[in-house]
């Protein structure tokens, strides 16, 4: 995959003046759209479209610095006006493109080149299962997006489950894992920027279908997942986990992420405070 990346980013250097197609830059890295814009987001640190518009507006300071005209650079990286390509620039580079051409000013932000560095020769443990359909049954609300730390909108969603919605979940649970799961889905556009909001939902997997209006059912087709367990520090070791499957396990599997609901469950130790064994499963197909 690391080859694949290489080449989309040698793709969007020979088009930074063409009307660059963001669902045309992963088909050409041949993966799916969701699997190609969060790979290349854990890597990078960007969205797909942010690191575009960067690359864009580095080459334009370049032209600048070399005597172009505002409006001749504006319209040749895609602006429709160039008020659009002056706001622009001024917001990314914190002064206007007049003053690269009067001041000599610059900024720039080099072409990205993926390498993928293994730390302490430390592998990650997975395994590969195959699920018939299913259905997640639980509490859900829309939570903000948050990569590091203690969700306090999750924590208010977990405090709000009452008896009756925990007894019928009990009821309901009939496929393994057996345990109460925290599962994402329905993330809003800016979620790679942890922006905006998903839907999260405390549940059990069940393959049930009469629910009761006291809980929320989200079907889940039968796929494949890749299960990747991890054990230390909560909840610090369950999202360096999620950072590690997208950042280095997924850029030199065989598999990509689909769009369907990802979740986790936790076990808090009882000798250590803080300490848990959780599992992140991750949908997942072969490329």
């Amino acid at each position: 995959m690391l080859k694949e990346l290489n080449q989309v980013i040698d793709y969007i250097e020979e088009h930074l003046t063409d009307e660059l197609s963001l669902e045309l830059i992963s088909e050409y890295a041949g993966v799916s759209d969701y699997h190609f814009r969060k790979l290349f987001f854990y890597l990078s640190g960007l969205t797909l479209s942010e690191y575009v518009k960067n690359r864009k507006l580095s080459e334009a300071n370049k032209d600048l610095l070399n005597g172009a005209k505002v409006t001749d650079v504006a319209f040749k990286y895609g602006y429709q006006s160039v008020d659009g390509f002056t706001r622009a620039f001024k917001k990314w580079s914190g002064f206007l493109p007049s003053d690269v051409i009067k001041k000599g000013v610059s900024k720039s932000f080099p072409k990205l080149s993926f390498v993928i560095s293994v730390k302490g020769g430390i592998s990650m443990e997975f395994r590969i299962e195959d699920k018939p359909a299913f259905n997640l049954v639980g509490v859900s609300k829309r939570v903000p997006m948050q990569f590091k730390g203690v969700n306090n909108e999750i924590v208010k969603l977990a405090e709000s489950i009452t008896d009756e919605q925990k007894a019928e979940m009990h009821s309901l649970q009939n496929i393994e894992p057996y345990e109460i799961v925290n599962a994402s889905y329905d993330a809003d556009a800016k979620f790679l920027k942890e922006e905006g909001y998903l839907t999260h939902l405390i549940g059990v997997l069940t393959t049930e279908n009469q629910v009761s209006d006291r809980l929320e059912k989200v079907p889940v087709p039968a796929c494949t997942w890749a299960v990747f367990p991890n054990e230390g520090p909560f909840p610090s070791m369950l999202q360096e986990t999620m950072a590690g499957i997208y950042s280095e396990w997924l850029p030199t599997s065989d598999y990509e992420v689909i769009d369907a609901p990802t979740f986790s469950f936790t076990k808090m130790g009882k000798d250590k405070k803080d300490y848990a064994y959780s599992e992140v499963w991750i949908p997942v197909r072969r490329r």
